[in-house]
């Protein structure tokens, strides 16, 4: 159930958007300005992200750090326990989420104790 990161996936805005017809995920446009590093969490939704610029990290569910460099493509399924990294530079993403809505609003991170992340 974990996330996959696809290394040098992309190398412009057309083949993200070419990929995001092929997932069926709505598009949304994501700038990270400077923040702390969060929580371990996972959301009800699958998402994915695409690093156009900046960069930070993944944590995974056991703390192993995977970088973001821009090009890369993230897959976060529904469930999946992570945490993202501190930012230190301004990052955008394209995120890709599976039904059309307020991003932050279906991002709502979940703890990895809720129990509705093992039904």
């Amino acid at each position: 159930m974990g996330f996959k990161i696809h290394k040098n996936f992309f190398s412009s805005r057309d083949e993200v958007l070419e990929d995001l017809k092929k997932t069926g995920h709505w598009p949304t446009t994501y700038v990270s300005m400077e923040s702390p590093e969060l929580p371990l969490h996972w959301h009800d939704l699958d998402v994915t992200g695409y690093v156009m610029s900046g960069g930070t990290y993944l944590l995974d569910e056991e703390g192993i750090r995977h970088e973001l460099t821009p090009g890369d493509k993230l897959e976060i399924p529904r469930g999946s326990l992570h945490a993202e990294g501190a930012v230190t530079v301004t990052t955008t993403y394209i995120v890709g989420t599976e039904a059309p809505g307020q991003l932050l609003e279906q991002l709502q991170m979940r703890p990895k104790e809720d129990p509705g992340r093992l039904s």
